[in-house]
């Protein structure tokens, strides 16, 4: 257990034997077996933010509905693609992308938002983490009413074969490996894990990253196909990539391209392509790595940083 109140010194390192893989994955395995307290502090986010509101949490549902409506129309004109589409993509893109920046954002701030908890609470800090976490899946969760609403209303063009883009890869449609979206979101879920710890530990003793992260998390959404599809990087002629070969890597390069389409593409019936999976896989174990080994550090320090 990391200290319970700020001691005279705050700068003061903790004693050396606190610094252990073995304290770094108790802190984990400890933080999961208190999942009955994260998640009931996760849901009370929720119910405290939209105290007194007539509709509460549905307005995470609106808010998703008027913007993926939005954007998708003003794309779609602006691309000459088939709103039926188009459509489905954007809102399920924007449903993953929120989630995915709602970790990011909030990660940085994790630690530094729960000062209190972390100096009064004998707890391990990964529990704080899981809070957060927990709390981003049930705004996805609410957010996946939208995603249902658009299904039923586009169905009979997303279940045969189509393309979004004039140029784009056909897709075959809607079929059984819908349900590998599940898996897809587990490996975000578990990513959002990673991700938050590393960065919610650096930006307690390094405050000028949050800011940073925002600023840069701006430019990362321009960069992924959220509202433009990935097949108007390439042009295609005979069948064949062509000279936009080299155009796809703009989206290949970028990681979080491919979380997005590990659930993003079972959702709207688009081809399996393993190599997302192998990818984020790879930033599954690394990043996790990557964690354990900041959380055996630097874990006993964080009380004292923040």
């Amino acid at each position: 257990m990391q200290a319970t109140s700020t001691p005279e010194h705050p700068e003061a390192p903790p004693a050396t034997k606190s610094r252990s893989f073995k304290r770094a994955f108790a802190d984990v395995r400890e933080a999961w077996d208190h999942r009955e307290l994260w998640g009931h502090l996760g849901w009370q986010d929720i119910k405290q933010r939209y105290r007194r509101s007539v509709i509460g949490p549905l307005w995470i549902t609106i808010s998703m509905g008027t913007t993926a409506l939005a954007l998708g129309l003003l794309y779609s004109v602006l691309f000459k693609t088939e709103v039926s589409t188009f459509l489905p993509y954007v809102t399920v893109g924007f449903i993953v992308w929120n989630f995915i920046v709602g970790c990011v954002t909030e990660g940085t701030d994790v630690f530094i938002a729960n000062e209190g908890l972390i100096k009064h609470l004998p707890a391990p800090i990964t529990v704080h983490v899981m809070r957060m976490v927990w709390r981003q899946v049930l705004f996805l969760l609410h957010n996946l009413v939208v995603y249902a609403v658009v299904l039923a209303i586009f169905f009979t063009s997303l279940n045969h074969e189509y393309r979004i883009s004039e140029n784009g890869p056909v897709h075959p449609g809607l079929s059984w490996t819908v349900v590998l979206a599940i898996p897809g979101f587990v490996l975000l879920a578990v990513n959002a894990v990673w991700i938050s710890l590393l960065f919610g530990v650096i930006s307690t003793r390094f405050r000028d990253i949050p800011p940073v992260v925002n600023s840069f998390i701006n430019l990362v959404f321009f960069m992924t196909p959220i509202v433009w599809d990935a097949g108007v990087l390439q042009r295609v002629t005979g069948g064949s990539g062509g000279d936009g070969d080299w155009r796809i890597l703009i989206a290949e390069l970028n990681p979080v391209y491919h979380f997005v389409e590990v659930v993003r593409a079972p959702l709207l019936g688009h081809a399996v392509d393993w190599h997302h999976w192998a990818i984020v896989g790879g930033f599954t174990v690394l990043g996790w790595l990557l964690a354990m080994v900041i959380l055996r550090n630097y874990r006993a320090r964080v009380s004292y940083w923040v």
